[in-house]
This record gives C-alpha cells, structure tokens and sequence, in this order.
C-alpha cells in the first residue's frame, strides 16, 4: 500500500493540486470540472445544507478532540459590556455599570483555568462566543492565567473579529447558530451566564429548556448578578402561573463574584438528568 493509500487527506490534496494544474482548456474552466470539494458555488446550494451542517459539527469536533479537551465551563454574556477602564465609552448609564462584570468574568475564568491547568489543562476549559465584552473577559482570564481558550464565533451581517485573546488553533467560526449552541453544550461541565441581551436570553434559555427537560445532564448553572436577572425577568411569576414548575426554578442559582461562583461550582451537588417534567405529569393525567 502506497503512503498516499495510508493518508486520505494527503491522497486528496495531490488530487486538488493536479486538479489545479490541468491544462488551460474550455472544458478544465468550466464549473462542472471542479472538484466537488474545491467548488464553493457547489458546496453553497441549497441542496448541499445537510452537508455544511455535518462538517460544522464536525471541523470543531476533531480539532477539539485532537487537542484533548475533554470538558468546558461556558460562558455566555453582553458584548456590548465594556472593561471599567472604558465604561465611559458605554451607551447608557446602566452598561457602564455592569462593566464590573467584565472584571468577574476575568477573574472567573483566570481562576478556573488555574485549576484546570493543575489537571493537565484538558478539563474545564472555559469557552465563549470568542466576541467582545463578557466573552473577551472569558477568553483574557484564561490567558492571565497561562491557559487556553476557546472561541465560538459566528458569521454576523456586521463585521465582527474574534478577540484577541482566543486560543488561534481553537477560535472556530460558524454560519449555523444551532450546530454553534450544539458545540457550546456538547463538553458542558458549567454554564456561566453574565448580564446580556438578546443573544445571551437565548442561549440561557436554550440551555435551560435542555436541562428542564431532561435532554441534558444537571451542571451547574449560574447567573451572575441577581439585581439585573430579577429586574429582566420575572421568574417566580412564570412559577406562579404554572407555565414552569416551582422546581425549576432550583435548576440555577444566582452568583455576583467569581470567588462565590467557583465555591458553588465545588459544591454543586450532581444529579442525573430528568426523567420526567416536574407539573407535567398532572396534565397528562387529566388529558
């Protein structure tokens, strides 16, 4: 068996280059003579969507494997949050007061990371939308700390660079949301949720809902700053009106440091997912 038979991806990049040395001719510059694999214009066709979904998962999934990363504790939050150093660049009085975030965010993660480093640097590793604000925080606590990072960028209308301080060889980008929040989950130890918009009640509620429903192992979940979750969402009004059951609402705690976040993380009690769904039961019984 020759070397080449040994390595498929060798096998297939000679192939690529004499693809690309093919004699000038109308046939070799039409489109139809492209490789398959070579051809953006065909790899972008609707039809071809369930591939790009699989090589989404996929492309992360082997070079986080390849790097060993066993585990992560994620991190999700504003990127609209500055550092305290610029939070009079904030857009309102509000933002810049939960620049103290930033500061948590950093330390949270460089702490983290110092313990994960004392385990060979596999497990826990933090992970975040690889964007500004709380998860440039992440990301930089992690290097304060000598660790790496992860980054989970996506594809914006606007432009948007990866922060500084990822990890290169584990900064990933990503055009499909869901197969993004599937990575974000999929090595999961810790969920961190810091102050956030849009995107940050999405990914908080997504993550929950897994959880609530037993599609996903009980790990702790933190909301850091109560004041500002409490203020933007009523939870023990959804108890109240059955739409959830009391018992979820233990499924997360509420955190305002980082020193507070890792004592619950060491004290978290674990527990299997759910076999059924608290409050559930009594309407399907009545059904």
């Amino acid at each position: 068996m020759t070397d080449e038979h040994r390595h498929p991806l060798r096998r297939a990049n000679v192939d690529r280059a004499k693809a690309q040395d093919a004699p000038d001719t109308p046939q070799t510059r039409a489109p139809a003579y492209r490789l398959a694999f070579t051809d953006d214009d065909f790899m972008c066709r609707d039809e071809l969507r369930p591939v790009r979904l699989q090589l989404e998962l996929l492309k992360p999934e082997l070079l986080l494997d390849a790097h060993g990363i066993q585990s992560t504790i994620v991190l999700f939050g504003g990127a609209r949050i500055p550092e305290p150093a610029e939070k009079h660049t904030a857009r309102t009085k509000t933002l810049a007061d939960l620049s103290r975030f930033y500061d948590e965010t950093r330390t949270f993660a460089r702490l983290m990371t110092e313990k994960s480093r004392e385990s060979g640097g596999t497990e826990n590793v933090i992970v975040t939308g690889g964007g500004p604000g709380v998860m440039e925080a992440g990301n930089r606590g992690a290097l304060d700390a000598g660790g790496h990072s992860i980054g989970l960028n996506i594809v914006l209308p606007f432009e948007q660079a990866p922060n500084e301080y990822v990890t290169p060889e584990l900064c990933f980008n990503f055009h499909y949301f869901a197969i993004r929040k599937m990575h974000f989950l999929m090595r999961a130890r810790a969920i961190c949720v810091f102050p956030g918009g849009f995107g940050t009640m999405d990914e908080l509620f997504e993550a929950l809902t897994l959880i609530q429903t037993g599609r996903m192992n009980r790990v702790p979940f933190l909301l850091f700053g109560r004041e500002f979750w409490e203020k933007i969402i009523n939870w023990d009004a959804l108890a109240d009106a059955g739409t959830i059951s009391a018992e979820d609402l233990d499924l997360f705690r509420f955190v305002e440091s980082a020193d507070e976040a890792m004592e619950v993380i060491e004290n978290w009690e674990t527990a299997p997912a759910r076999e059924h769904v608290p409050g559930r039961e009594e309407v399907e019984d009545h059904g």
